[in-house]
């Protein structure tokens, strides 16, 4: 058994932005133990977990053992929060241990989540319960499996205490990983403080570290704004695609990466309904399915507020240019999406009137009580004729039918054989999502009954979403009309 990962960290938050962050350590665990590693992203990392000693590995994971060369932090920011603005939040249960840089070249960052209070818990107790660690940890790694940019886990591990939320409850702590943790809430902090220099010190670094063909360009950070909202169009594009819903948006969960992250409210759609919500605390719907994409736009405006003084001298035409590249958001997100849809559909080229085929479906699903999933992926037997299995979605059987014969006229365009159009259908539409009813199931079996089985096998099936598991049929299916409505929760 091995005592070492051999991490080599570099440091360049901590080297370079002295002032945006607090230098902190975690919390001792008393009884820290192993949920689960995760041997696939410690490879890319440069590590090797096959003979890592367990105990040693629940320290390190902990926090209650440093590892050699990190430089452990808690970064400043600020954010809006349902719409309001929050001056001063940061990691109140987070802890940067360091970046690395990968076998690929990357820099990513690993943190610690849920590692004890920091001098911005705001009262809290820095916490974090078994529960949310797991949903991170299984809604992560199935956005990354179905190619979604994501934060990803390293590791969970149980700290041997209890936290106390609504009842007591075990706590546990996960070791995320990710290109970086800037948000557009960290440029807010400094904006709101009138701190100019400091925004353009922090941009130069967010250019240089996630956007390097920038540097030294002219209107860089004009450029910059638009290199995040791009990289946020495509972003939201595959969430909408595969009916995930984040639940709550707010700008300190608003990456400059483009990664998704935060995943404490977060759900997929069972039914196909655009005003769906599943967040408690998101009582006026802010955060609903069909409202992602313009309060993407409005996220980024505030990226934008912060970058003015760096764009022009000028305000007035500062706030043009910066009016000109968020008015291209939309246009950016409907080419990601388009493209999206017609992967979804099997369409390999680009021909007029896909826009209203793809928009037309969705209206015919509205109302129709259709699983979303599910009448995507059938579609593939449709293609061949076959309409059974998404008939049987429906409440009126002939909703979709003029147009399915419209769709069926169009996949008759495309030169290449029915089989490779399926083929592309089959790595686009999911059969495996994570169902909330199974998410919960595996939650509540860890939480209440130390049985993290059902955890690991959902982990398992949610790693190679496209592909059909037999014995497996119940981890397709949505959930039964007695598990309704749904709620979640943040996690904090």
């Amino acid at each position: 058994m091995s005592n070492s990962l051999n991490i080599r960290f570099d440091n360049s938050y901590h080297r370079e932005l002295e002032g945006f962050y607090v230098p902190w350590q975690g919390e001792q665990a008393p009884a820290a133990s192993v949920i689960q590693l995760n041997h696939g992203l410690a490879t890319e990392l440069g590590m090797d977990f096959s003979n890592l000693d367990q105990e040693f590995a629940a320290m390190m994971f902990s926090g209650s053992d440093m590892f050699p060369g990190a430089a452990p932090l808690a970064q400043v920011y600020a954010g809006h929060q349902f719409g309001s603005f929050n001056p001063q939040l940061g990691d109140g249960r987070a802890m940067l241990l360091g970046e690395v840089v990968d076998t690929q070249g990357r820099r990513r960052d690993i943190q610690l989540k849920g590692s004890g209070r920091t001098p911005f818990s705001r009262g809290g107790d820095g916490k974090s319960a078994l529960g949310p660690v797991l949903r991170e940890y299984l809604v992560s790694e199935a956005m990354h499996a179905l190619g979604v940019p994501t934060t990803r886990a390293l590791a969970a591990v149980m700290t041997g205490e209890r936290v106390r939320r609504e009842t007591s409850l075990p706590g546990a702590i996960l070791t995320r990983v990710a290109s970086s943790h800037i948000r557009v809430g960290t440029f807010e902090f400094f904006s709101s403080r009138q701190e100019t220099e400091k925004v353009r010190q922090l941009a130069d670094y967010a250019i240089s570290r996630h956007y390097a063909d920038l540097v030294n360009a002219e209107d860089c950070y004009l450029h910059f704004l638009n290199a995040v909202c791009q990289a946020q169009a495509a972003l939201v594009a595959k969430w909408m695609l595969l009916g995930f819903i984040h639940g709550v948006m707010n700008t300190d969960n608003s990456t400059i990466s483009g990664e998704t992250i935060d995943y404490g409210p977060c759900a997929f759609m069972d039914t196909y309904a655009p005003t769906t919500v599943f967040s408690s605390i998101d009582v006026q719907g802010r955060y609903t399915y069909v409202n992602q994409p313009s309060i993407a736009v409005w996220n980024l405006s505030r990226l934008a507020d912060t970058l003015l003084p760096l764009i022009d001298d000028e305000e007035d035409r500062g706030v043009a240019k910066a009016t000109e590249v968020l008015n291209g958001f939309s246009s950016a997100y409907f080419t990601n999406w388009l493209d999206g849809m017609r992967s979804k559909l099997g369409l390999i080229t680009e021909k007029e009137g896909d826009m209203e085929l793809c928009t037309d479906l969705l209206k015919a699903l509205e109302r129709q009580n259709t699983d979303y999933t599910l009448l995507f992926r059938g579609l593939s037997d449709a293609a061949l004729g076959d309409d059974r299995k998404i008939r049987i979605l429906l409440s009126n059987e002939d909703a979709l039918d003029h147009w399915l014969t419209r769709w069926r006229s169009r996949l008759a365009l495309e030169s290449v054989d029915i089989n490779q159009k399926i083929a592309m259908m089959n790595q686009t539409n999911p059969i495996y999502i994570p169902r909330n009813h199974k998410v919960e199931e595996a939650l509540d079996a860890a939480t209440w009954h130390q049985d993290f089985g059902p955890f690991e096998v959902l982990l398992e099936l949610l790693s190679s979403p496209f592909e059909r598991r037999p014995g497996y049929e119940i981890f397709e299916q949505p959930a039964p009309e007695s598990f309704g409505p749904y709620r979640t929760f943040c996690g904090t």
